[in-house]
């Protein structure tokens, strides 16, 4: 029998981004980055680099100052 694997889904809403950056300090992975996308209050928005490597910690969200991250958990086959 297979076990199935844990798929997270980041969602960063980019009119909530300030770039604080907490969250790439936060996450252990360290695949959080700022991109460079803008969004209309003129800041890069946070995104993570590889949604395959998120473990799901949520410690991203936790410490977004602006609600601006939630993630997902999606199984996989």
């Amino acid at each position: 029998m297979t076990q199935k694997k844990k798929k997270y889904i980041l969602r960063i809403d980019p009119k909530r981004c300030k770039a604080c950056e907490l969250c790439i300090d936060a996450c252990p992975k360290k695949i959080m980055i700022l991109s460079d996308t803008i969004n209309e209050l003129g800041f890069r928005v946070a995104a993570c680099m590889d949604e395959t490597q998120c473990s799901g910690c949520l410690a991203c969200a936790q410490v977004c100052p602006d609600v601006a991250i939630e993630i997902d958990k999606e199984s996989e086959t």
